[in-house]
């Protein structure tokens, strides 16, 4: 496996993003977009972006917030992540940016691309459906799922799967009813899957072991979600 560090711009700002992929492969194959969580690309990101790599995909994570940006502290990160949620436009144009790169690889299928998003990545996954990026289709692990513009869903081509701790306290049961709705509306083609006991951030090591801080790790729905996600993306990529 290759990894590097990829240099693109969003007009006028400079951004890093980090690509992953089987140079020995040689033939053209799937490529698969990662949205960071909100601190951005960190050594997890680059550990699931190895991980999409080895399972012989040709990976991009893109990076929202810039060259050199990255927030030290978890206030700082939700500050960083509420710029990009408060002007959506700003955040789908980023990513947008990052998906060209994607597709202009040269061991890339152009028409079959996914996104796959954690936390405020997750949110990112659906911005960029909303956007009516060409995608064969996006997953949330358990993102944001909210939307300043419902009818925006309209404009979605992508099949969606969101992978959702069922204890998220993260987002409310009347904003994953809105969600579903706004899907079900758009005669989106959707999927949803709950963990039971899961919190926000279950697939992060890095999250800690203590669910009742609504934040925490859960390796089963790590595992599983993660299952989920290969068997949506055997479907899209057939």
């Amino acid at each position: 496996m290759e990894t590097k560090r990829i240099a693109y711009k969003d007009g006028g700002t400079e951004l890093e993003g980090y690509l992953a992929w089987d140079g020995s492969a040689g033939a053209r194959r799937p490529g698969v977009l990662v949205v960071h969580d909100w601190m951005g690309i960190s050594a997890e990101t680059e550990r699931r972006c190895g991980m999409l790599a080895e399972l012989g995909y040709v990976v991009v994570a893109a990076d929202v917030y810039g060259k050199g940006v990255r927030p030290s502290s978890r206030d700082e990160a939700a500050a960083l992540a509420g710029t990009y949620k408060g002007d959506r436009a700003v955040y789908r144009r980023r990513l947008q940016a990052a998906l060209e790169v994607l597709r202009s690889h040269p061991e890339v299928d152009r028409e079959r691309c996914a996104a796959v998003g954690y936390c405020f990545g997750g949110t990112g996954a659906l911005e960029l459906a909303r956007a009516g990026a060409r995608l064969a289709g996006v997953v949330s692990f358990h993102g944001g799922l909210d939307s300043l513009h419902p009818e925006d869903a309209g404009a979605i081509r992508a099949k969606v799967l969101v992978l959702h701790g069922a204890d998220d306290p993260t987002m409310s049961a009347g904003q994953v009813a809105a969600f579903q709705d706004e899907l079900r509306n758009a005669a989106v083609d959707w999927q949803m899957v709950y963990y039971g006991g899961a919190v926000h951030s279950f697939t992060n090591p890095g999250a800690g072991s203590d669910p009742s801080r609504g934040v925490a790790y859960d390796e089963r729905a790590d595992r599983r979600s993660w299952q989920a996600m290969r068997r949506f993306f055997d479907e899209i990529f057939e």
